[in-house]
């Protein structure tokens, strides 16, 4: 059991590494209060995708193969979209808070979990043969690991995340940062899932 807790406390870690810049963003932005995100929205959004993840994982682990891997990458779309709606709108000069943060108040609880599904699309590879080598016991303690550290993760990225110096140097950058860290995320995930290679493959 406890060799089981384990690993699965190191293979959540080293899979939502990347997982805690993007949480930290979010949550520095709903600290503010100039957006209608909200820190409730961003842990409730985070448990329903990393949950989404989990069970697709668990169902490709079984033989049944949802949506083909080359074609995860493009739920990169995602967080892509809403990057370049915010970058515009600051190319734009506008100064304007509520204009500034509305490509964030259209992210809300479905929002982030689409960011979440999305920036965890490459962990399902890793997720599934994990889960097809358990036994039944042993994957529901990991799946239980899983989401007792996500609540940790969420307090982590939480607590820097409403720092005091950190939300002041955000505010100063943040109407370029959030656009760049969301157009980013975008792009790596359709890099790193091959979901670019297979459309020009197709072309």
């Amino acid at each position: 059991m406890l060799s089981t807790i384990a690993a699965a406390a190191g293979l959540f870690v080293a899979t939502n590494l990347d997982d805690i810049v993007v949480l930290t963003v979010l949550f520095a932005v709903a600290a503010r209060g100039t957006s209608q995100l909200r820190g409730w929205q961003i842990v409730a959004g985070q448990y329903l995708g990393l949950i989404t993840l989990i069970a697709v994982s668990f169902l490709a682990a079984l033989g049944l193969t949802i949506v083909p891997d080359e074609w995860v990458g493009l739920l990169g779309l995602i967080p892509l979209a809403i990057g370049v709606l915010g970058l515009v709108r600051t190319l734009r000069g506008n100064d304007d808070d509520d204009e500034a943060e509305s490509a964030l108040k259209a992210v809300g609880l479905l929002g982030v979990a689409g960011i979440t599904i999305a920036n965890g699309g490459d962990n399902i590879a890793i997720y599934t043969p994990v889960f097809r080598t358990m036994s039944t016991t042993d994957a529901l303690v990991t799946i239980v690991v899983f989401l007792v550290l996500l609540a940790g993760w969420c307090l982590l990225a939480r607590t820097i995340g409403t720092n005091e110096k950190v939300t002041e140097a955000l505010e100063k950058v943040e109407h370029w940062l959030v656009p760049v860290v969301f157009i980013g995320l975008g792009v790596f995930i359709l890099i790193e899932s091959g979901t670019l290679g297979h459309i020009a493959s197709l072309l």
